[in-house]
């Protein structure tokens, strides 16, 4: 005979296997946490692509900044200039943060009142003051003015105009003419100041960059 007790303890794990034994219903989970999971992920990329993208473009403009690029394509429409010389030689010049040099040079291009009062009596501008050349548009257009006018005077030898540029034509004329007498056109080789090879290599290097980095803002086609 079985006890009670025993047949208690029987009747409840018979119970408990039967209900085991059925098969429950199973519930149906919702997509909501994974929608959610992979939003979350989506924002995350997101978010790393904006912040790489913002990383990218600091680096950029700490290598080569870019201001007043309406002023610099007006300019170079102007006077038939590649708009990314300009830029490279401000940012040779001044990287877009004008000042006033210990020869007196000024502006984002660093002009020397001298040279500026000789291309105010070449394009009229009489009412020229040194103090306009602190304003950007002053600046550029006179800097822009200059630089064609050295690439005329060179006959488009860039080279030539951006070591003229710098170094005075003076010196490149005294330049060109030992190149010349050795059967050559002026290299970088030919001229004898480090500090003005050293700028015309900056400054050509810097215009490929510009050209390639900056040809929507340079309206660059």
């Amino acid at each position: 005979m079985t006890s009670g007790c025993e047949r208690g303890r029987s009747g409840r794990l018979g119970a408990d296997q039967s209900a085991r034994g059925r098969a429950r219903p199973r519930r149906r989970r919702s997509g909501a946490p994974g929608r959610l999971k992979g939003l979350l992920v989506l924002l995350a990329l997101a978010g790393l692509t904006a912040g790489l993208l913002l990383t990218a473009k600091v680096s950029r403009e700490l290598r080569l900044p870019l201001r007043d690029e309406s002023i610099i394509r007006r300019q170079a429409k102007a006077k038939h200039l590649d708009p990314a010389l300009i830029a490279a030689v401000i940012d040779a010049e001044t990287k877009f943060l004008p000042r006033e040099s210990s020869a007196g040079a000024q502006g984002l291009m660093q002009i020397l009142p001298s040279t500026a009062e000789f291309l105010a009596k070449l394009t009229g501008g009489y009412a020229f003051r040194t103090s306009d050349l602190n304003q950007p548009a002053v600046n550029i257009a006179y800097g822009s003015w200059y630089l064609r006018y050295l690439l005329d005077h060179y006959d488009g030898d860039e080279l030539a105009a951006v070591a003229a540029y710098n170094a005075g034509m003076t010196n490149v004329e005294r330049w060109r003419e030992s190149a010349r007498s050795h059967g050559r056109a002026l290299t970088l080789k030919d001229i004898a100041f480090p500090q003005t090879a050293e700028y015309v290599r900056t400054v050509l290097s810097a215009e490929a960059a510009y050209r390639r980095l900056y040809a929507k803002q340079l309206g660059i086609d």
